[in-house]
């Protein structure tokens, strides 16, 4: 299994900032996706940005422009950069990875334990 550890998350004032790391470890042959998903009380957890190793990303209609997702491949670290934070960004934030460990054949989806980020009005 990929061990996923998140660091970043805390509270804010609407309109601040926050950056997120989330770094990967294990016997790991490949990431082929790592984004982050978040998930606020009550409601369904949604995805908030994805990358691939090669570079490719989606975001979440609600997050563009605001947010900015990056990877260093080499440190198997993703970072989520959060600026114009809004109090409906609330929630926690988890990080997640589509990977394949030495001598798998199928990916697998491996999850953080999340980290809360809480913006106040």
């Amino acid at each position: 299994q990929v061990q996923l550890v998140e660091s970043g998350g805390g509270l804010v004032q609407a309109g601040g900032s926050l950056r997120l790391s989330c770094v990967a470890s294990g016997s790991i042959l490949s990431i082929n996706v790592m984004g982050w998903y978040r998930q606020a009380p009550g409601k369904q957890r949604e995805l908030v940005a994805g990358m691939t190793s090669g570079g490719s990303t989606n975001y979440a209609d609600s997050v563009k422009g605001r947010f900015t997702i990056s990877r260093d491949n080499a440190k198997k670290t993703v970072y989520l950069e959060m600026n114009s934070l809004k109090p409906e960004d609330t929630a926690v934030y988890y990080c997640y990875a589509d990977y394949l460990l030495r001598g798998n054949y199928v990916v697998s989806r491996g999850w953080g334990q999340g980290t809360q980020v809480t913006v106040s009005s």
